[in-house]
This record gives C-alpha cells, sequence and structure tokens, in this order.
C-alpha cells in the first residue's frame, strides 16, 4: 500500500504519545490523543507543502493543530526554500504589532534547535505608502531589499503579532520562485505521492518527539513555580526575550504573577499543558497581552493563576491543569531587557488574594464582564482565522 509507511508511522506515534512521562490522569492521555490527531494533520499539511520551485506559504500552527508553545497572540507561517533559487516575497502591512521573519537551516529534531541563518523584523522593510512591500531571498549578495540564503537554508519563516486581538488586522503574504513565475508545475506522479506519504511519516514523528523533549532543555531544570529573567529566545529570534518556567499548583493555591507593563511594542503571557501546548485560548482566558490585561495605577500587571475563578480582570485559567509551562515573550524590541523588566511569583492560597493584591478592588470584574471578555475572544480568533 502506497500509504503504508505513513500508517506505520501513526502507529509509532500513538505509542510516543501513551509512553509520555507525563501522563498521570486520564485528561492528560486524552489531550494527548487530541494532539496526535492535530499532528497528524499538520504532518500531512507540511508534507504536501514541500514544494521548492512553486513555493506557497502554510500556517505552521493553529488552534487546532498545536506544537512547540504556540503563542495565541501569532500567526505563524512557513515556506520551503532552495538555497540556490531566488524568491520574491510581497505583501501588505496590516495593523499587527509585529511582522518578523526568520530563515532557517532545517528542521527541528529530538536533538537540536535549528539554527537561524537570519532574522530581522518589518522595520528593515521598505514599506510603500499604500502598506505594500517587496523583499527577495536568494544566494546574491546582501542589500537593500535583499536576504542572502547561505549553503543550507531550508525554511523561511514568518511571524505576525497580535497584542490587541480586536483593533488589529493581518496583512496579506506571498511567495513565488523568480525564475518560475508563469510556469506551472509538473502533474503528479505516483513517486511523488509515495515520497510525500513517507516524509509525512518521519515528519509526524519528529514532531513528537522533539516537542516532548524540548521543554527538558529549557523549562523543566528550571525550579517549580518560578520565572526565570528575561533572556533572548532561543532559536534566533532578534529581537524577542522570554521569560520561562513551569507549575505545580494545587486546586485552592493561586499564583501571582507580577510584571512592568512594558515598553516593547508587544508583551504577552500565557500557559501551556504538559505536552508543550498552548491551553485553550479561544474558549478560557489562558493568555493574555499587555493591551489586553488590566494594568494597576502602579504601572504594574498582576496575573492570577489559579484553578478557582478569583473574579479578576487577570485571571489566568488553569483549566483543570495542575502542571504545566509559563511563558513570557516580548518582541519587537530596540533595547535589551534587564532583570527588573521580568516577572516576580508569589504562591498565595485564592482566599488570601484580596489581602496580597494591593489595588485587587479595582482589577474586580463581574461574571457577566467576564462572559463579555470570553465573547470577545471567541470572535477575534474566529474573525483572525478567517483573515
Amino acid at each position: 500500500m502506497l500509504t503504508q509507511p505513513f500508517a506505520d508511522a501513526i502507529a509509532a506515534a500513538e505509542q510516543i504519545i501513551t509512553g509520555a512521562a507525563h501522563i498521570r490522569t486520564e485528561q492528560d492521555l486524552v489531550e494527548g490523543y487530541d494532539y496526535l490527531a492535530g499532528s497528524i494533520r499538520a504532518s500531512l499539511q507540511m508534507a504536501w507543502a514541500y514544494e521548492l520551485d512553486f513555493p506557497f506559504f502554510v500556517m505552521s500552527t493553529g488552534p487546532y493543530t498545536k506544537m512547540g508553545l504556540d503563542n495565541p497572540d501569532t500567526l505563524y507561517y512557513h515556506s520551503y526554500l532552495r538555497p540556490d533559487a531566488e524568491y520574491v516575497v510581497t505583501g501588505t502591512r496590516g495593523t499587527t504589532r509585529d511582522l518578523s521573519f526568520q530563515v532557517l537551516n532545517g528542521n527541528y529534531s529530538p536533538v537540536d534547535v535549528p539554527d537561524s541563518l537570519t532574522a530581522f523584523d518589518d522595520r528593515k522593510l521598505d514599506i510603500r505608502a499604500d502598506g505594500t512591500y517587496e523583499i527577495r531571498f536568494g544566494p546574491g549578495e546582501a542589500g537593500p531589499g535583499y536576504v542572502h540564503l547561505g549553503a543550507d537554508a531550508a525554511m523561511l519563516v514568518v511571524r505576525e503579532v497580535h497584542s490587541d486581538w480586536v483593533t488589529e488586522k493581518a496583512g496579506t503574504i506571498r511567495i513565488q520562485r523568480v525564475d518560475r513565475i508563469g510556469d506551472a508545475p509538473p502533474p503528479l506522479t505516483k513517486d511523488v505521492l509515495t515520497k510525500r506519504y513517507g516524509v509525512a511519516g518521519k515528519m509526524l514523528v519528529s514532531r513528537l518527539k522533539t516537542f516532548l523533549a524540548f521543554p527538558e532543555w529549557f523549562y523543566l531544570n528550571l525550579p517549580v513555580n518560578t520565572l526565570t529573567e528575561p533572556r533572548p529566545t532561543p532559536g534566533g529570534l532578534s529581537t524577542q526575550f522570554s521569560s520561562v518556567g513551569h507549575y505545580d499548583l494545587d486546586d485552592d493555591q493561586a499564583m501571582i504573577i507580577t510584571v512592568p507593563r512594558s515598553d516593547a511594542p508587544y508583551q504577552g503571557f500565557q500557559l501551556g499543558s504538559m505536552w508543550y501546548l498552548s491551553l485553550d485560548y479561544i474558549n478560557h482566558q489562558t493568555s493574555l497581552t499587555a493591551d489586553q490585561a488590566h494594568v494597576d495605577p502602579d504601572g504594574m500587571i498582576r496575573l492570577v493563576v489559579s484553578e478557582r475563578d478569583p473574579g479578576l480582570a487577570n485571571w489566568i485559567e488553569r483549566t483543570g491543569h495542575s502542571r504545566g509551562y509559563l511563558q513570557f515573550r516580548w518582541q519587537r524590541l530596540s533595547r535589551e531587557m534587564k532583570p527588573d523588566d521580568g516577572p516576580t511569583v508569589e504562591i498565595v492560597s485564592v482566599a488570601d488574594l484580596p489581602n496580597r493584591l494591593p489595588f485587587h478592588e479595582q482589577a474586580r470584574v463581574t461574571p457577566e464582564q467576564w462572559r463579555d471578555r470570553i465573547a470577545a475572544r471567541q470572535v477575534a480568533v474566529a474573525e483572525r482565522m478567517l483573515g
């Protein structure tokens, strides 16, 4: 059977899921199987997007095909490249907070993170008065509007980041191989499809192994219920800093995270499951940007991570996850982040929150106001996914 390698890969992937060391509950296992379904969809999509001569951008991850502690505020796109070919990327700049480009030299693997050959944001683009832009990637010499591709360049990744989900609108983007413009690809053959099913299977298994190993490198070796100082994000994102950690909380406990409202154009926080995925950010408030959050009169944002509802605007819902990952991102930076720019953490009882939060009353919301917040998230994500 032509699809047998992919079927075998699915069986191997299921063993990876069921054998994951963090599984303790039925919820953990059910979420693992859901993660497997999304990974199967994504692997097929990525294999069929492996088109070096007639490239196109595909959504790398999203609400239903999650991976790699995906940022709820980001639209992720990628296209594959030949290092010896020239490509032209054209688009229209939207009103989102950040638009960044990164050339990678390979795929993530269970033992390594791909090196970034070059990374920059749209401040390097010549954006015309009508919002349109053009940039070329190829083997030629780097210069204005031209990015040199190294000998092992393999992929172009584009991230578009929202801070205000309601008002900010995404732009448009396309990619073409310059010497193929106006041509048509050859018809599909059985050999091509055989290779694609095989590649999809390899991608599926590698994807699961990699992102179960990834937290071991950057999270789980840290003391529990702490967050690091801001530091450059691994993987070559030149204008992004991160603060990371992992939590383990009882249902009557709350984590108070206090962080300054940054001067960075984008500042966001999220929770992740032990599968290294974002939690449900559509129907629950499991993430907040600085624009979405309540800022106290002293300029600080105080987030409350808990299972029980504290009746506060900055409640970050655990959604039944007693353990998981904590992640801050600051993007489009023009300066180095300092320790004082980062978060502090305090573990308290939920009942003691009124005594531990200096502006507790100003931060309260009614159940009706909370429903309005969730409804706004649901609408914003639906509109964002439809473009």
